[in-house]
């Protein structure tokens, strides 16, 4: 039996919405396919009439600075981001969760964009993202518009995007400026490629030895990309010593949603451990900061 029956290779944009209307049954977009295909194959998703792929599209494949802001193409493989200089130079954090999604054959042809559709609550692309606080790029036949990255999920693999309707374009950045950093770290099994137990991602700015702007963002800390905005309440206007991290390991552990997963780990060890990655991600963005 045929996984598709028509697969659509549109050159821009316009191509591609247009397909949305004119195709008979079920679409959907596919760019590196690395999850897509096998939920498919495993019939872990709906049935589909039409792929459509997505990597022929300017638009999409573009990752370049536009005025104050970074473009990320959601087309852009993930391994590409882990090279680029501007994401090095402007959203670290970004950099170093694409170095850690799946193995080096994956990244190769796995895109930001399917990392974010695919809504899990601890992408490790979706959570740096977070915390960089990103805007989404959406287009469909009314045109195309942005949102705040976080309007993107629903739940545990649900997103808002209006199936056969709306297409993903891409993500825009701020661009760095000087005490400002980023990080993310993640704990995961220590066998080859595996899931995250949990990760953490931060941005923040340093300005008279004080954090004057922060965001946080932790996987999975609920049913969608966690932001930690206790946390941030009581990081922010401080300074970063012993009884700062304390008020701000309390507020963390008081507000995050810990869930039990028998592939990843126990609510109880994700509260166990949280404390010392909290620790490490802040403090390294923090000296990346000075």
């Amino acid at each position: 039996m045929n996984l598709w029956q028509e697969y659509l290779r549109p050159t821009n944009l316009s191509q591609a919405i247009k397909a949305f209307s004119e195709e008979a049954g079920p679409i959907l977009p596919i760019a590196g396919g690395t999850d897509l295909l096998l939920d498919l194959e495993q019939g872990r998703h709906a049935p589909v009439h039409t792929l459509l792929d997505v990597t022929s599209i300017e638009e999409m494949n573009t990752l370049e600075v536009r005025g104050d802001e970074l473009f990320v193409g959601a087309a852009v493989p993930v391994n590409r981001i882990v090279h680029d200089p501007l994401v090095i130079a402007n959203a670290l954090a970004l950099t170093e969760a694409c170095n850690l999604i799946a193995g080096p054959q994956v990244r190769n042809v796995a895109t930001l964009g399917g990392n974010v559709a695919h809504a899990l609550p601890a992408a490790d692309g979706t959570i740096a993202l977070l915390a960089l606080n990103a805007q989404a790029e959406v287009a469909s036949m009314i045109g195309a518009r942005r949102i705040p990255f976080n309007e993107l999920f629903l739940g545990p693999g649900k997103s808002s995007l209006k199936h056969g309707e709306e297409l993903l374009v891409g993500f825009y950045l701020r661009l760095s400026q000087p005490g400002q950093a980023s990080c993310f770290k993640r704990i995961m099994r220590p066998q080859g490629v595996a899931l995250p137990i949990i990760n953490l991602a931060v941005w923040l700015e340093r300005k008279d030895h004080a954090i004057s702007q922060i965001c946080l963002a932790v996987g999975p800390g609920g049913p969608t990309p966690w932001r930690g905005t206790e946390v941030e309440k009581v990081l922010l206007g401080k300074s970063l010593d012993d009884e700062t991290l304390n008020l701000a390991i309390e507020a963390l552990l008081g507000q995050v949603g810990f869930r039990s997963s028998a592939r990843r780990a126990s609510a109880d060890y994700r509260r166990h451990i949280v404390t010392g990655l909290f620790k490490d991600v802040l403090e390294t963005a923090w000296k990346r900061a000075e």
